[in-house]
């Protein structure tokens, strides 16, 4: 008989976690988290590049309810936030119920029976709902480069770093300089013989202001808590005030005045500077953080070329220009593809459509959580709900919340199954495009992956994060079918 479970939660990073937890916190034992890794943290897991760290402060990027007053700095680095994950698990008692080295191959809904199938790496079992943790930074991009994955070097991405290659006087090539980049190109600079960055399209970047915790904070926060939710809270209304420069061009523009000064204020040469300059209004595309990038791009062994890569041949990356460039390793630091997630190949909902299927023209869920067609299941981090200013922490937590709240709808109301209507689906979608319509995201002039490939946002929440948590702050039932248990038929 298979095993069956009443909650199957896949992933066991933040949002994994976080569900996990609060499911026991609110006498929900009977669950289970399934991870295709062998430790929990996901993205804090798998992304050990050099310089990895967030670009949120660590009192934001942290849970509410399992709050750590002796980070070492502003911004957790990967090792840091990685050990608050683990520490985290084992506190709650967690760990037990993670299934490592299980991946997911196929997660299928039972009509008749009202659950879950899932046929995992390590054997099936059954859950009566079945809620992703998986978010949306997990599976790598390469870029489309003929010739590209025959290089004849080594060759890796930022989210798989290879550290058994010692690269000290290599030549080495970075494709990119989104996010991860722009934290480990500082760090490459300092060991490699030439290091060649190849930009597509030059990115903003503020400065980081970071430092180390103070032995004196850390005494404050432990003996007076209220301090540090207060110092918490304190953050989280700095960012949410740096919403309006997405909203309001006006205040838009005196923050691209700001990052502009401190471009000029760290790359003196006009013409390297002309190519470090973005086109494109700021927050269009992520805005980054960091104090040492533009810095490291000043360097005598760096290269920032800004041709188009027309393809690779052997070890050489030729440009449109027709330069030829030798490498001995190429890094990609070009990202995730996080409208197209692959999570939603393997979940089949009512008559086997996959969430591939139902999103083949455009991702959508209501409350950015539920499906139409997928009764019983719950996605966090899913279609517009992250985020460009704030912590996604705090929408997880608003998620989490929003799912114990269906789960003791059904539990009132002796339901089975509870699944959106495709109505109320819809109304919401379009509310939430139409909130989008003149942001910067969508008319800024640029290219992000914020954008399907049609160019809609189906990434990013349009209003501040305190608003998201609003629209999920309670359950309601009339934009759902919920669904009694079938019946057994004589036979």
């Amino acid at each position: 008989m298979l095993q069956h479970v009443k909650v199957a939660i896949i992933g066991a990073g933040f949002a994994g976690l976080g569900m996990a937890i609060q499911l026991t916190r609110h006498g929900v034992d009977d669950f289970l988290i399934i991870e295709r890794g062998a430790e929990v943290g996901g993205t804090w897991r798998d992304n050990t590049y050099p310089g990895a760290a967030c670009d949120i402060r660590s009192d934001l990027y942290s849970f509410s309810f399992a709050p750590r007053a002796d980070w070492k700095f502003r911004y957790g680095r990967q090792p840091e936030i990685l050990d608050y994950l683990r520490s985290t698990a084992d506190q709650f008692g967690i760990r037990s119920r993670i299934q490592f080295h299980t991946e997911l191959l196929e997660a299928a809904w039972d009509d008749a029976a009202s659950l879950w199938r899932l046929n995992t790496s390590t054997g099936e079992f059954t859950a009566s709902v079945l809620v992703s943790g998986a978010g949306p930074l997990i599976d790598p991009v390469w870029p489309r480069i003929p010739g590209l994955e025959h290089f004849a070097g080594e060759r890796f991405h930022s989210s798989r770093w290879r550290h058994d290659i010692d690269l000290a006087g290599l030549r080495v090539a970075v494709i990119g300089t989104g996010a991860s980049a722009i934290q480990f190109v500082p760090e490459l600079q300092k060991q490699v013989g030439e290091l060649t960055v190849f930009q597509r399209t030059p990115t903003w970047i503020v400065p980081r202001g970071d430092a180390p915790t103070t032995e004196r904070r850390v005494r404050l926060f432990r003996r007076f808590p209220v301090l540090q939710r207060a110092s918490r809270a304190w953050v989280f209304r700095s960012a949410e005030a740096r919403f309006a420069g997405f909203r309001t061009p006006s205040i838009g523009s005196l923050m691209q005045r700001f990052a502009l000064r401190y471009l000029r204020s760290q790359v003196a040469d006009p013409v390297l500077r002309a190519k470090l300059t973005p086109r494109y209004r700021i927050g269009c595309k992520r805005i980054l953080v960091s104090s040492n990038f533009y810095r490291a791009m000043t360097r005598s062994n760096v290269e920032l070329v800004t041709d188009p890569i027309d393809s690779v041949e052997g070890r050489f990356v030729l440009t449109a220009d027709g330069t030829r460039r030798e490498f001995d390793v190429l890094i990609g630091g070009t990202g995730f593809n996080a409208t197209e997630p692959a999570v939603a190949r393997l979940v089949r909902g009512v008559g086997g459509t996959t969430l591939a299927e139902a999103w083949s023209g455009h991702m959508e869920a209501l409350h950015g959580t539920t499906v139409a067609g997928f009764p019983n299941l719950f996605l966090l981090v899913g279609p517009n709900s992250a985020l460009g200013h704030n912590s996604i922490v705090y929408i997880i937590e608003a998620q989490i919340g929003y799912v114990l709240k269906a789960l003791e709808a059904m539990r009132a109301s002796g339901a089975a199954s509870v699944v959106p209507t495709a109505e109320s689906q819809k109304r919401y979608n379009r509310k939430v495009q139409a909130d989008l319509e003149n942001s910067v995201w969508v008319s800024g002039g640029c290219s992000s992956y914020y954008l399907d490939a049609s160019g809609r946002n189906t990434t990013l929440w349009p209003h501040r994060a305190a608003q998201f948590r609003r629209s999920v702050r309670r359950f309601d039932s009339s934009e759902y079918h919920l669904e009694q248990a079938r019946l057994p038929t004589a036979g």
